[in-house]
């Protein structure tokens, strides 16, 4: 087990020995989270990072990491817990066949650990030899507010209150990143309860340094054209601009093709692996790509 970074630049280097190029506001608001053993609230655009850094924490930390992907309709049975319906009806009828008569007695059993069902939630309070696990909540603005008023307790107290068992509270915190793609705001009173940051696209110089660390087999030349490309396209009126993650694929794709430089001819036939919507496609056709292409190999070289 790694100890908690104890510099934002010993934070820093520990992203980056898990392949993560951050730059300084972002190590040193997740230093400070981490120090604190505060949650930490990632926003920003798809596929910039946010979910990777939970990832990476869990790797170069040496911790278990306990995901809750976030959904419309997501309820306390598939975050928290849940009761095991089946092995309490079985219990139910042995004691029947049995003669049990006392129900009280019969009842506490049945609401006991032993027919409990944990969830990431849950999950994220036990302890670990390892360390407390990084809970990654990815994705909240996905779910209700009705969802978001539940983690309040979550959040600030490291517990979580069961009806029938009571409170559980974790001996040690977990290491809580959220994650929002902000298609909605979150509420004030969870924000309260966290750290915050806004991951925003990374600027040339960084997206530069994430491909070379991610995509290696990548040539020299054609990284740097991908990187002014994509930087270039991003300005463009768009419905979705393309995030780090895209980055990535289109690169990994042009290697796979064994591309050495970008040509109007390559950019339209491996677009899709870069924007992912058909009106955003069919604005980088022809003479758009082309004209992008001759204002990006002069900066890219």
């Amino acid at each position: 087990m790694t100890p908690i970074p104890t510099s934002i630049d010993a934070t820093a280097a520990l992203l980056a020995s898990g392949g993560y190029v951050a730059d300084r506001s972002l190590a040193t608001v997740l230093f400070l989270a981490l120090r604190m053993g505060r949650p930490l609230l990632l926003e920003g655009e798809a596929g910039v990072g946010k979910t990777e850094i939970a990832k990476v924490l869990a790797a170069t930390l040496g911790r278990k990491l306990i995901r809750l992907q976030c959904y419309e309709g997501l309820d306390v049975s598939s975050a928290v817990y849940e009761w095991n319906y089946a092995q309490q009806m079985m219990a139910i009828r042995l004691a029947e066949a049995g003669g049990v008569v006392d129900r009280g007695r019969l009842e506490s059993e049945l609401f006991s650990e032993r027919y409990l069902i944990r969830r990431p939630l849950l999950q994220a309070l036990e302890p670990d030899t390892a360390g407390p696990p990084i809970l990654l909540i990815d994705e909240l603005d996905r779910t209700d507010e009705a969802f978001e008023a539940f983690l309040l307790e979550m959040l600030s107290d490291a517990q979580v209150t069961i009806p029938e068992l009571g409170t559980i509270r974790a001996a040690e915190p977990p290491i809580v990143i959220v994650t929002s793609n902000r298609t909605r705001e979150i509420h004030d009173a969870l924000k309260r309860r966290c750290l915050y940051h806004w991951v925003d696209y990374p600027d040339a110089a960084r997206e530069l340094a994430i491909l070379r660390a991610k995509a290696p087999a990548a040539p020299a030349k054609l990284s740097k054209q991908i990187v002014a490309f994509v930087q270039a396209i991003r300005k463009q009126d768009l419905f979705k601009a393309p995030g780090v993650a895209e980055t990535l694929d289109w690169a990994s794709a042009l290697v796979e093709l064994d591309a050495v430089a970008l040509d109007p001819a390559l950019v339209s036939d491996t677009i899709g692996a870069l924007l992912k919507y058909q009106d955003d496609i069919l604005k980088m056709q022809g003479s758009a790509v082309k004209k992008l292409l001759d204002e990006v190999k002069g900066s890219a070289g």
